[in-house]
């Protein structure tokens, strides 16, 4: 189970104090508990108004001696309208070596033209899932579950221009993916914790989790799959949890959605439920 952040801004915005400075930063949560460490890939993509969409990734935890250096001069060098950053704590549902599991394309933010993703949570049925990508299945670098979710949100995308539709269709799916496999006990995900952009204009975040999946790295009164946002005027951004404690940070409701979006007076922001979700989606989460 990973841990993420995104913000969407200023042409010149930073994130440098959520990714490595502040007490919860992403780089001080990929080894906030011993049994927990996010040792399985990290990542930060930006759009950087010369050079366009960039993206540097690691293969082990954040933390680590050998990769802390690299992690802290992406963290530095990131600026732009949108910045996302990702920690990766390896899902398997295909139960593969854990050694398979590891590598840079299996190190998200993923990315495809202008669209930047990363996710928090597991699908069971990743190649039963990839049948559904269309042109997309051979995109797929990886063998991770939240790659297949990302193509199948783009290929839901490729046919209606809508992203709220396209998330929507495909918690459906997995739901359908599911039942097609006998529905097991573990469910069609655990997580469906999802940042999106796909421009320098917007962001969006989507919090869906089911069950009870224990407490947050920093906070033990805080469900670990509850996303969290700070809105400022010319800023928002959303994570995984508060990356400090100061106060301003809100809690984005399970089965609800954020979209912000940039404009000449600024960052403006909504949410609002996501539609179409089952009852079976908003179960009470720990």
């Amino acid at each position: 189970m990973c841990r993420w952040v995104g913000q969407l801004g200023s042409d010149q915005a930073t994130l440098v104090d959520d990714l490595i400075q502040a007490p919860t930063s992403l780089l001080r949560l990929s080894n906030a508990r011993p049994t927990a460490r996010q040792t399985d890939g990290w990542g930060i993509a930006w759009w950087d108004g010369r050079l366009g969409l960039q993206r540097v990734v690691g293969e082990g935890g954040a933390f680590e001696p050998s990769e802390t250096p690299k992690f802290r001069a992406a963290a530095l060098k990131a600026h732009g309208p949108v910045i996302v950053g990702h920690l990766r704590r390896a899902s398997n549902p295909r139960g593969l070596p854990h050694a398979d599991l590891i590598g840079e394309a299996n190190s998200q933010p993923f990315m495809d033209g202008s669209y930047i993703f990363a996710h928090n949570g597991m699908i069971p049925h990743p190649e039963t899932t990839r049948r559904r990508l269309g042109r997309f299945r051979d995109r797929v670098r990886g063998v991770n579950d939240s790659e297949i979710l990302f193509w199948l949100m783009r290929a839901h995308l490729d046919s209606d221009d809508d992203i709220v539709a396209a998330y929507g269709r495909s918690v459906a799916d997995l739901w359908e993916d599911w039942r097609s496999e006998g529905a097991p006990h573990a469910g069609p995900y655990s997580g469906l914790n999802v940042v999106w952009t796909r421009g320098t204009d917007e962001l969006w975040a989507f919090g869906l989790a089911r069950g009870d999946h224990g407490p947050a790295l920093a906070d033990p009164a805080r469900p670990y799959y509850r996303l969290a946002f700070r809105a400022e005027p010319d800023r928002v951004k959303v994570a995984s949890e508060p990356t400090d404690g100061r106060p301003g940070w809100n809690s984005l409701e399970n089965g609800h959605y954020l979209h912000a979006r940039r404009t000449s007076s600024g960052v403006r922001w909504e949410t609002a439920p996501i539609p179409g979700l089952a009852p079976e989606d908003l179960a009470p989460m720990g």
